[in-house]
Parts: C-alpha cells; sequence; structure tokens
C-alpha cells in the first residue's frame, strides 16, 4: 500500500510539476526535490501516494512522455481523480522534434493515443482506467499558419496524422479527459 498524504482542502494535483507553477493553487508533485515541491514521489515507482478520489483535477504538462509505464500512470491518475475530474496534460506531438530532442522522453504520442482509455475503442482491453475525451488539440508555431493547420487537424485528426504531420509538424499537443466512473 502506497504512503497516503493528508489532504485537507486541496482539490488539484500538479503531477511532475518542475519549477513553474501550473496549476495554481495545487498540490505540487515531482521527484526532484531541487523543484521543491509538496510531495517527493517517482511516477515510475508505483502507485501515487494519495488516496483514492482525492483530486478533481490533475495537470500534468509536459510529464507523460517520461513515464516508463504510461498505461499504469494512467490507471493511478485515474484512481486518485475523483468521479467527473478532469486530467489535463500537454506532450509533444509525435511530429514535434521535441518529441525526440530530450534524452529523458520515453515515447512520443499523437492525438489518438489517448482514445485506448475511452469507451468503444477497440484496444481499450488494455486498461481499466476509463475516461472521456473532453478535448484534444495540436498547438502549431506560427501565428496565421499554425491556426490554419490546428483547425485542420481539429476537423480531420486522421487525415493531418496520417499524410501531413510530418510535412506541417506541430509543436505539441493538448487534452482533457474527464474521468469515467
Amino acid at each position: 500500500m502506497a504512503p497516503r498524504f493528508p489532504l485537507t482542502d486541496i482539490t488539484a494535483l500538479d503531477l511532475g510539476a518542475g519549477v513553474v507553477e501550473q496549476v495554481p493553487g495545487a498540490l505540487r508533485l515531482d521527484r526532484s526535490a531541487a523543484c521543491a515541491p509538496h510531495v517527493i514521489a517517482d511516477i515510475d515507482r508505483g502507485a501515487l501516494p494519495f488516496r483514492g478520489g482525492s483530486f478533481a483535477l490533475v495537470g500534468a504538462f509536459d510529464v507523460i512522455e517520461h513515464a516508463a509505464d504510461l498505461v499504469a500512470l494512467m490507471e493511478e491518475i485515474h484512481r486518485v481523480l475523483r468521479p467527473g475530474g478532469v486530467l489535463r496534460l500537454t506532450t509533444p506531438h509525435f511530429s514535434s522534434a521535441n518529441a525526440y530532442t530530450d534524452p529523458t522522453h520515453r515515447r512520443a504520442l499523437g492525438l489518438r493515443s489517448f482514445l485506448y482509455f475511452v469507451d468503444g475503442h477497440p484496444l481499450a482491453y488494455y486498461s481499466r482506467a476509463r475516461f472521456r475525451l473532453r478535448t484534444r488539440t495540436l498547438v502549431f508555431k506560427g501565428r496565421l499558419l499554425g491556426r490554419l493547420l490546428a483547425r485542420l487537424a481539429r476537423r480531420w485528426p486522421a487525415l493531418y496524422e496520417d499524410r501531413l504531420a510530418w510535412i506541417f509538424p506541430a509543436w505539441f499537443m493538448y487534452v482533457e479527459l474527464e474521468a469515467v466512473k
């Protein structure tokens, strides 16, 4: 059993917090004490040190690509979220050079990667965690061309990822998932 951190009225968790406050007022978790987090824990070392249903919001900004076992991490995030709680995450898109530049990145992900945790996906049986997709969007560099490409990718994500991603690479993606319990 994982140690449990006592929570009072904190309803948000900033997972892999780093040095930038991404989720104001959140409990900040990181594996490095140098970041001065509230909780020092490694996402690759088993269960998150919180009771199930502790949080209404989990922020995971530029952290999931570092996880050794993404499915296990998604299941832990699902466990600590309340019913209807929201996971907000960013990660480099697979077409971004950022996905491959950092030697600590373990995987590159696409818009369809998180559908494996949504009911109805043919491979959803790989995880017990269930989420409802609230939003997913790609962010591109450049103002006008970036907005046009984001609109195209939002409307036709498979076309973008299958045919256009290597011609017009995205910078990163933003995904919101709602815990279904």
